[in-house]
């Protein structure tokens, strides 16, 4: 379990920016110590709790990088092409049968291992085959080329895999090219989760005239999983700050991070700020972000605690910049911020200045090819369709007042964000 002083997030500001937020994250939550070995198989999205080196080369001897004929450095053409006779033929899984002789040529094929004493290899398509077998090579090929070097793409003994990183598919590929069948990975962080409030029923349960199904805790249990959380549902907790903080206090003694939605404003029936007061430390971070302005962080018994807004765009929103990262810490991850495209607006926007905002906004592309960003027609943090219906955010920094079409921006597919 992450253990963290009680002031750790400790903040002295008015209201705290985005990129405030994501430095106290990243330096002050540290990743869990528990590390398991798990098949390749099973390695996919997981982070790598050490360095991967490389117990062989790759490739793992020279070989032929094309379809063609190998020959001597020595032997190459020069002013004119030149007849060579044809020793043998290698394909790849074989190797030839003796050094190549002076003035011949090996048949040879994509992969196939170099044959002792040739370093070069001519492509089939630039090679004339004579009736009588012989093959004429062209002039002006240089020494070396359409080989493959050992260790030319990993060479043994160096770092293959990064510490900290999160495995894709190509990761997995390069240890299985290493000959590895398991890999060293931090344990999945358990991330407690719970939506708050009378207002809302799980999905399957009858609903009053005035009560909603709850989407958050099925959002954010996808989105976990899709970070390589282990998440928890603590179900519905009610507008109680007893059973709030019972809650709160029995998720920090099994989980590594405690995240809520809802509960987390200053109304009188917003619980979960007074809650985890009563038990452990809350800073109110009040951060300069639409939408999702009522965020907040604190640590209850040494494990870290997010509260996130009710409103499930927000709540999308908040926990892609705010959630996002600390479940990567918590993972160990090396993280680097998503990269945005660059598109053009085609709308018109006014924002306050001091503020960052994420706007909704599908992609069109336009007769120049460039793509244009199209706003979702409504702003509401509650539509949750406005998410469905979209294809990323466009990043409106806090000295931006003013959207005019046919400005750049900068966008982040919602594929970037999980």
């Amino acid at each position: 379990m992450a253990q963290l002083s009680d002031d750790c997030f400790a903040f002295g500001g008015p209201m705290m920016s985005v990129d405030e937020a994501l430095e106290i994250i990243t330096s002050r939550i540290q990743p869990v110590e528990d590390v398991e070995q798990v098949p390749l198989s099973a390695a996919d999205g997981r982070t790598t709790a050490a360095e991967v080196y490389a117990p062989i080369n790759i490739p793992s001897f020279n070989n032929s990088a094309v379809d063609g004929y190998a020959v001597r450095g020595e032997d190459l053409p020069t002013d004119s092409a030149r007849v060579f006779v044809v020793q043998e033929r290698v394909i790849a899984g074989s190797s030839a049968h003796a050094e190549i002789k002076p003035g011949h040529t090996i048949r040879i094929f994509t992969g196939a291992p170099m044959p002792p004493g040739a370093d070069t290899v001519f492509m089939q398509e630039d090679v004339s085959v004579a009736e009588d077998g012989t093959v004429v090579l062209p002039p002006g090929l240089t020494r070396g080329a359409n080989v493959r070097i050992a260790g030319e793409d990993i060479p043994i003994g160096s770092v293959a895999l990064p510490k900290g990183r999160r495995m894709r598919p190509q990761d997995v590929a390069l240890a299985a090219a290493l000959g590895l069948t398991e890999l060293p990975v931090r344990r999945r962080p358990r991330v407690a989760i719970f939506s708050t409030g009378n207002e809302v029923v799980s999905p399957g349960e009858k609903r009053g005239p005035s009560q909603l199904f709850d989407s958050n805790r099925t959002m954010l249990s996808a989105m976990l999983r899709r970070l390589g959380c282990e998440p928890v549902d603590l179900g519905i907790i009610p507008d109680n700050e007893a059973a709030v903080s019972t809650s709160l206090k029995q998720a920090a003694q099994e989980c590594d991070l405690i995240l809520t939605t809802g509960g987390v404003s200053t109304g009188e029936e917003d619980h979960v700020k007074a809650g985890i007061e009563s038990i452990g430390t809350l800073v109110l971070w009040r951060m300069a972000i639409k939408p999702g302005r009522p965020v907040t962080m604190g640590v209850i018994d040494g494990t870290p605690f997010i509260g996130l807004p009710g409103n499930p765009v927000a709540g999308f929103v908040t926990f892609t910049y705010i959630g996002r990262p600390a479940i990567l810490a918590l993972s160990g991850v090396v993280s680097r911020k998503p990269v945005p495209l660059q598109v053009r607006a085609k709308f018109d926007y006014h924002k306050k200045a001091g503020r960052r905002e994420y706007v909704r906004v599908t992609l069109v592309q336009d007769e120049d090819g460039l793509f244009g960003a199209t706003k979702f027609p409504r702003d509401g943090a509650g539509i949750l369709s406005s998410l469905v219906q979209t294809d990323g955010l466009v990043e409106l920094r806090e000295n931006v007042t003013t959207v005019k079409s046919g400005d750049m921006l900068s966008f982040l597919p919602y594929s970037s964000l999980l």
